[in-house]
């Protein structure tokens, strides 16, 4: 069974950062891709980052291109979030998912706000 389980999320001012963790059970973790969304109130879950099983390669939706940066550790099954230069329009529930399954997390709030 796969599991997902989200922290680091919080209250931060506009300009701050935060660190995002999800660590995962239940499947190889060093097999899957593994994912980051975000939902805000009102609006859709969006992607935000992607990170390949092996390579690293790593791919970013636009608004967040050169402040995020998503990274893992195989040897902790976790997956990381490093999120500078937050803005308002960056509040929103952060979730993991591994792109595979349909499985997802409780989430972490972020809210970015003075």
């Amino acid at each position: 069974q796969v599991q997902l389980v989200e922290s680091g999320g919080g209250l931060v001012q506009p300009g701050g950062s935060l660190r995002l963790s999800c660590t995962a059970s239940g499947f190889t973790f060093i097999n899957y891709a593994m994912a980051w969304y975000r939902q805000a109130p009102g609006k859709e879950r969006e992607l935000v980052a992607v990170i390949s099983s092996t390579s690293g390669n790593t791919n970013y939706r636009d608004s967040v291109k050169g402040r995020f940066t998503i990274s893992r550790d195989n040897a902790k099954r976790t997956v990381y979030l490093q999120m500078n230069s937050l803005k308002p329009e960056d509040t929103a529930v952060y979730y993991c998912k591994v792109p595979s399954f349909d499985s997802w997390g409780q989430g972490t709030q972020v809210t970015v706000s003075s």
